[in-house]
């Protein structure tokens, strides 16, 4: 029995028909879309890193922080010009004047940049100054941003829903590839799950990984600040999401030293620029271990497999 509005991978040839490996035969079982944004490379065989702080506070915040994630051997500044908050009163960011800051700082330091976009009337504005468009997770289903975004001509961070499945994930990335924009980055930032919000944010769900490649060839990265919450996961996370297979991260960061000003926004998962050397040089010593393609047909990822858990032996 088919039950309406609701979809299964084996539907994903028919959603997807422009992002399915199934039916865009393009890259073969196991190639992924190279997305190039200024020197950064996902899915070209090196873990991109991407980091910075949540919003854009001030020039002088930005610009500290940019310099401390450069330092570190990151490879992308991200920031917040329009933060969408839980609450209303929440510092929602500096809007336009924190994309101008946003660019004077890429000019200062060359990252190239990624910061969000909310609205549909600010898509073009946003375009202007930012090297990469994110959706964020609240807007992943926002289906007339996500065509508008398709038609910006930039490259596209877009995350995981936090109770999406993975076909309305790649869904709504159909919607973007739709308006003729291959160039998508589809980023795991946690589930909500039972333990959320009791010893972290949310759930970071690392078995994504896997079954992103086996079903679409574009690369995907992970957020380990948004799944954890708490800036001590941040680091192990990040190890992790690695080792399951991510073809990058993106990383909050604060200013770091003594009597710093703790961030208005998320400040509970932020980690310094310390730690961010220690998961970059990680990252960096696990490039190209991932390079053989997990084998399909037989294992747990299987086409016989895919949607049935194993039996366990005897």
């Amino acid at each position: 029995m088919r039950i309406a509005g609701i979809t299964r991978l084996e539907d994903l040839p028919r959603i997807c028909p422009r992002l399915s490996r199934q039916s865009n035969s393009k890259y073969g079982e196991d190639g992924t879309r190279v997305v190039q944004v200024g020197s950064a490379r996902f899915g070209g065989g090196r873990c991109v890193v991407v980091a910075g702080p949540c919003a854009v506070e001030s020039r002088e915040q930005i610009l500290e922080v940019a310099r401390g994630v450069k330092a570190a051997g990151a490879d992308m500044l991200r920031g917040g010009a329009f933060k969408p908050r839980t609450s209303p009163h929440d510092f929602q960011g500096l809007g336009v004047q924190g994309l101008d800051v946003l660019s004077l700082v890429r000019e200062a330091t060359g990252l190239p940049g990624v910061t969000e976009v909310m609205d549909v009337r600010l898509v073009d504005t946003v375009a202007e100054y930012a090297d990469m468009l994110q959706v964020g997770s609240r807007n992943m289903q926002n289906y007339p941003l996500l065509k508008e975004v398709g038609r910006a001509g930039k490259p596209v961070l877009l995350k995981r829903g936090m109770a999406a499945s993975l076909c309305e994930w790649l869904g709504a990335a159909e919607y973007i590839a739709e308006e003729g924009n291959y160039d998508i980055v589809l980023c795991e930032r946690g589930i909500k799950a039972y333990p959320s919000g009791e010893y972290c944010r949310y759930v970071l769900d690392l078995n994504v990984i896997p079954a992103v490649k086996f079903h679409t060839f574009l690369p995907i990265i992970v957020d380990p600040s948004h799944a954890t919450g708490v800036a001590a996961m941040v680091e192990p996370a990040s190890r992790a999401a690695v080792e399951f297979g991510s073809h990058g991260l993106i990383i909050e960061v604060a200013a770091g030293g003594f009597g710093a000003p703790k961030p208005l926004c998320d400040a509970a998962q932020a980690i310094g620029p310390p730690t961010l050397k220690r998961i970059v040089d990680f990252v960096h010593g696990r490039d190209g271990a991932f390079a053989e393609p997990a084998e399909r047909g037989s294992g747990a990822w299987g086409q016989g497999n895919l949607h049935r858990p194993r039996t366990p032996d005897a």
